[in-house]
């Protein structure tokens, strides 16, 4: 049995940024005033804007750059494998998808968001699914997410 320890390896970030762990980041970067609650993973090439807070249990995936004062509500999902071929790409980048997200938008708890594109002003409701891209400011919810 090999255990592996909650790491924080390989980041970049400019002042005031507030991790509180245990977490898994590894390859971000972040811009000046962010926080991670705890239980977060963040993978490699995230790029996390000014003023963000990422709430504890969260999931960001590779090929996601959030924008400027944003909020992700806990437990929230981030998706890159839209499982194109039935099945998990298996490390296969190449189907990866990236998602985007503009400035201030504020995701509720427990939404999963797969690889789109989030304008900015948006707010998203707690245990949103949001499948398509989001190209208007206005508050969304359901699943699959529409403007409400």
């Amino acid at each position: 049995m090999k255990i592996i320890k909650s790491q924080i390896i390989n980041i970049k970030h400019k002042k005031n940024l507030k991790i509180i762990s245990p977490v898994n980041i590894y390859g971000a970067i972040f811009g000046e005033n962010c926080f991670v609650g705890p239980f977060c993973e963040i993978q490699k090439s995230v790029k996390v804007g000014d003023n963000t807070k990422i709430q504890s249990h969260t999931f960001v995936c590779e090929l996601v750059k959030i924008g400027k004062n944003c909020f992700i509500g806990h437990g929230v999902m981030f998706i890159n494998d839209k499982f194109k071929k039935g099945k998990p790409a298996d490390g296969k980048k190449k189907l990866w998808l990236e998602t985007k997200i503009g400035n201030n938008v504020y995701i509720g708890s427990n939404s999963t968001i797969l690889p789109v594109k989030i304008c900015s002003n948006v707010v998203i409701g707690a245990g949103s699914v949001i499948t398509k891209d989001i190209t208007k400011p206005g508050k969304y919810a359901g699943n699959p997410a529409i403007k409400i």
